[in-house]
């Protein structure tokens, strides 16, 4: 164990709260902000604390990244399962990501503390050693899924990769353009346009009886 024994206060932090310290640190300075002695001032104790929960910076950057892929994947996976229209599941899943939710009114639902900010900080460190396995997991599954939402809507599986591939490339695109030319994003009901349009490109046409 290195640093100084934890008082009180310290004790009482749980791995939890490291790692919400530490997503918050992410997503204002990059995976750079993920270092054990600024989060340690930030939660106001001293770093002995932190080696109370993680052996290390790494583990501790690991248990964040797995957290992100725990809700923001499958937990997200799993609430869209449960919508039985293969439209309508689409469309929301669109929504969810385009929406920033850790700066919205919904920041208390499932999943909404890592924002657009954290997603941009995890995609710029996609060459860290942590940060590739976990990025590249998370982007096969969520890539396998549209592809089955596609499926779903009866189109054969070389039409749902391509269609899967445009809806994701579009997402990461919208994502970049937050940080490089936000004046360039609609706002308001002109967001909700896009999304309707963004919608409508990406999806087959009902097929006839439907």
């Amino acid at each position: 164990m290195t640093g100084s024994r934890p008082g009180r206060r310290a004790n009482r932090l749980s791995a939890d709260d490291w790692i919400d310290a530490a997503t918050a640190a992410m997503a204002e300075r990059g995976v750079a902000g993920v270092a054990v002695e600024p989060l340690a001032e930030r939660l106001g104790v001293t770093k002995g604390s932190f080696y109370w929960h993680f052996p290390n910076r790494d583990a501790l950057l690991t248990a964040t990244l797995e957290r992100w892929a725990q809700e923001e994947t499958e937990a997200a996976i799993a609430a869209l399962d449960r919508i039985a229209d293969p439209r309508e599941r689409l469309e929301q899943l669109v929504v969810r990501a385009l929406t920033d939710d850790s700066t919205s009114d919904a920041a208390d639902t499932a999943g909404s503390r890592f924002g657009h900010a954290f997603h941009l900080a995890v995609s710029d460190a996609a060459d860290d050693p942590i940060v590739q396995p976990i990025l590249r997991r998370v982007s096969e599954r969520r890539l396998d899924y549209l592809i089955d939402c596609f499926r779903a809507l009866g189109l054969p599986r070389g039409e749902a990769r391509h269609r899967a591939l445009l809806a994701y490339a579009a997402y990461l695109g919208t994502l970049r353009l937050t940080r490089e030319a936000p004046e360039r994003l609609p706002e308001g009901e002109a967001a909700a346009a896009y999304r309707r349009h963004l919608i409508a490109t990406l999806m087959p046409p009902p097929a006839a009886g439907d």
